[in-house]
C-alpha cells in the first residue's frame, strides 16, 4: 500500500507540525507511542494523524536535511512498536513506511483514527505505571 500523502508536500517546509503532522527527531519509544495513542483517539474525526521519525523539527517545521535512522534500527523499531501498541488497549497499530528521503532512512506512521475509541496506554514505559488516555488538540 503506498503512503497516502505527498511525502514532498509535506516535507517542503510549508505544513508545520499540527492536530496531524508530528516531527521525531530519533527513536523515543514513549512519546512515540504516546502520540500514536492520541492520533488514534482522533476527537475531530479528521483522520488521525502522521509521525515522521528521523526528521526533526524547528518551531513546527521539519528541518531538512531529515537526520534519519540507522538502516539497521529500522526493523528493531517496528518489532519495538508492535510490543508497544499491544500495551494499548484495547489494541491499535499504526501503519508503518520505511521510506528514504533525500538518502535518510525515517519511518512514517499513519495513525488513523480507531474504531473501538477511546484508546488509552501505560503513562510510561515502566510496567507499574497506571494508564491514561491520550488526546491531541491543536
Amino acid at each position: 500500500m503506498p503512503l497516502p500523502i505527498s511525502l514532498e508536500q509535506i516535507l517542503s517546509g510549508k505544513t508545520i507540525e499540527s492536530e496531524r503532522i508530528e516531527y521525531k527527531s530519533g527513536w523515543n519509544p514513549q512519546d512515540i507511542v504516546h502520540t500514536v495513542c492520541a492520533f488514534a483517539n482522533d476527537l475531530h474525526n479528521i483522520g488521525g494523524g502522521y509521525i515522521f521519525i528521523g526528521i526533526a523539527e524547528k518551531d513546527g517545521s521539519p528541518v531538512l536535511p531529515p537526520i534519519g535512522l540507522n538502516a539497521d534500527q529500522i526493523d528493531a523499531i517496528q518489532k519495538k512498536l508492535v510490543e508497544l501498541c499491544n500495551r494499548i488497549y484495547p489494541h491499535y497499530f499504526p501503519i508503518v513506511f520505511p521510506e528514504q528521503y533525500n538518502g535518510k532512512h525515517i519511518l512514517i506512521l499513519w495513525c488513523p483514527g480507531g474504531d473501538v475509541r477511546p484508546y488509552k496506554e501505560p503513562v510510561s514505559l515502566d510496567n507499574k505505571a497506571g494508564y491514561a488516555y491520550f488526546v491531541r488538540r491543536m
